[in-house]
């Protein structure tokens, strides 16, 4: 969770990944944000994030990304 919350604070600086849990509907990340997101935990975490995984309650808040590299990752 730490290495995700880097790569989150390193893509948007300033933002409260710990407390905030509407990151898409808040857009505090923009479709941008996402697929930069999306690059980065595919190479921190050896997973492949699909488009079919690229959608808004994946990627709300810092445990529902970690739960889809969790799943990821199982399913790997």
């Amino acid at each position: 969770m730490n290495e995700l919350l880097d790569i989150l604070k390193d893509l948007k600086p300033g933002v409260d990944f710990e407390n905030e849990k509407n990151l898409i509907d808040d857009r505090i990340l923009d479709s941008l944000d996402v697929m930069n997101l999306t690059v980065e935990l595919n190479d921190a975490f050896d997973i492949e994030i699909t488009p079919l995984d690229i959608l808004p309650e994946n990627f709300q808040s810092i445990e529902t990304i970690y739960q889809l590299i969790t799943r990821l990752q199982e399913d790997n």
